[in-house]
């Protein structure tokens, strides 16, 4: 294997861990930018900066002054906010990104009021009991209409939830159940918090080998991708590349699988750069770096919202295989691994 500097492995997981741990549903992101701002903030020379809907934007200074490179990752994920409050004290929620509600039924949330103070509770189905309504448990269609969140409160009608500071507006959080068991990573929402560990340690190991990356690169940790806008803005005119560090989607039909990183080279918004795909290719086997190619039909990531919003980039996708994308979701170690060395291959080179 032809070395690379090294990506400090044990760092990396404990991160991505306290990422996956801290709650970022689209909209309510500032903890999780602050996380990686934190990270970021520690590499000597790079100079960063918030755009005005709060994306994260950092820059290293390269060894040319030719154009410049980009790497963006989203840390928002999926979520939902307060609909209503129901007459019974439940709550009705309207959805973040685009998930089913089966994936997340009988999970743990939790509600953040205005006042800055949280309220527990679980999301079910309003007819959850198979002692009460029987084999109607399994025939409900899951739908807006007849999920709520069940509070760990003593609340029965309305007014009793609104005393606890709930209200119209409010974020509500799925826990993510973060575990590692065997090299493999458990957790909600690794789409995207996985890939923004592997470009943030990527850059971390430039510097702390004591190098720069071959041209100024921006390191962009996107906000609002989930709902389809995240990057369009933010990225500086002055990039003329930008990879976009996006999870692989794995299932029947895919190349993908949880041990490799992937090129993606088509999704729902049509082919990516074919000359930086093939760039990115040619990286990958010079570094024997364990790589797939593939195609996702339902599918869109920050830089084609960059793309669809004018940028002017040559584009390509890079990202780990996650199983069971928009659920409960798996990777291995091996493709987070696999992933941070194939951005740090291509900066450096």
């Amino acid at each position: 294997m032809i070395a690379l500097p090294e990506i400090k492995q044990a760092e990396m997981f404990d991160f991505l861990t306290r990422l996956l741990n801290t709650p970022s549903p689209t909209g309510f992101t500032d903890q999780a930018i602050a996380l990686c701002e934190e990270v970021l903030s520690a590499l000597p020379g790079i100079r960063l900066a918030r755009t005005n809907k709060g994306a994260l934007v950092g820059t290293l200074p390269g060894e040319s002054d030719g154009p410049w490179r980009g790497l963006t990752a989203h840390v928002d994920t999926l979520g939902a906010m307060v609909k209503e409050i129901k007459p019974n004290g439940r709550l009705k929620l309207s959805k973040l990104g685009g998930y089913a509600w089966n994936t997340v039924e009988g999970e743990g949330v939790t509600v953040f009021t205005r006042s800055g103070d949280t309220v527990r509770g679980s999301l079910l189905v309003t007819k959850a009991s198979a002692h009460v309504h029987g084999g109607d448990v399994g025939k409900t269609e899951r739908s807006d209409d007849v999920m709520e969140v069940r509070l760990d409160a003593r609340t029965t009608k309305a007014d009793d939830t609104q005393n606890l500071g709930i209200g119209i507006g409010d974020f509500v959080a799925f826990d993510p159940r973060v575990e590692l068991t065997d090299g493999f990573i458990r957790s909600r929402h690794l789409d995207d918090k996985a890939c923004v560990a592997c470009m943030l340690y990527a850059a971390k190991a430039i510097t702390d080998a004591g190098l720069q990356p071959k041209a100024t690169t921006v390191l962009h940790v996107s906000n609002y991708e989930e709902v389809g806008h995240g990057a369009a803005a933010g990225i500086p005119s002055e990039v003329s590349e930008l990879i976009s560090v996006d999870m692989a989607a794995v299932g029947d039909g895919q190349a993908s699988d949880e041990f490799h990183a992937t090129l993606c080279v088509k999704d729902s918004g049509g082919p990516y750069h074919h000359g930086l795909s093939q760039r990115l290719l040619t990286l990958a086997e010079k570094f024997e770096i364990p790589h797939k190619i593939d195609i996702y039909p339902y599918y869109g990531s920050d830089g084609e919202a960059f793309w669809r919003a004018g940028g002017d980039v040559a584009l390509a996708l890079i990202g780990p295989g996650v199983d069971a994308s928009h659920n409960y979701e798996r990777t291995h170690t091996e493709a987070l691994v696999a992933t941070a060395r194939w951005c740090l291959a291509y900066l450096l080179s």
